[in-house]
């Protein structure tokens, strides 16, 4: 019987693309969530404050399909955002039952301020990577996400 670290990703799930995708975002989400922790953000905070401020206002359905997520794992990750400031949501003028969702001044000034972190860890991995590596990367991920697009 094999030991445990006689076991590789190889002979554990042979090729499987949903496990090194996923190791991989865990990877990267920790070299962000580590730059941006002295401002009190997680990547995934950041990156909600960025949609937000280009587009401001948005359906909070419409934002999670952008985001690729669950509305209520969406809701659920807003909710200490909202604790914090950061974002508020209204009901939509025409239909009570949409919300909608809007940058504060507070989540646009915390956002400001932890970009230099963010740019910090997009270098720290353009570097682990390589240009030439990173920008295809880049173009795989967004193929991957138009191709598997349901």
């Amino acid at each position: 019987m094999p030991r445990h670290t006689d076991i590789t990703p190889a002979t554990a799930t042979p090729a499987c693309t949903c496990l090194r995708l996923r190791k991989a975002s865990r990877r990267v989400t920790q070299i962000y969530d580590q730059a941006l922790d002295a401002h009190g953000l997680t990547v995934t905070q950041y990156g909600l404050l960025g949609y937000l401020k280009a587009l401001d206002g948005i359906a909070l359905g419409e934002l999670a399909e952008r985001l690729v997520m669950d509305p209520t794992t969406l809701t659920r990750t807003l909710r200490p955002m909202e604790k914090q400031g950061w974002v508020a949501s209204t009901p939509d003028k025409d239909d009570a039952r949409t919300r909608r969702v809007h940058i504060t001044a507070t989540g646009l000034a915390t956002y400001r301020s932890a970009e230099p972190a963010w740019r910090k860890a997009q270098e720290k991995i353009a570097t682990a990577l390589g240009e030439s590596d990173h920008k295809a990367l880049a173009r795989t991920i967004d193929h991957l996400l138009t191709a598997l697009a349901t």
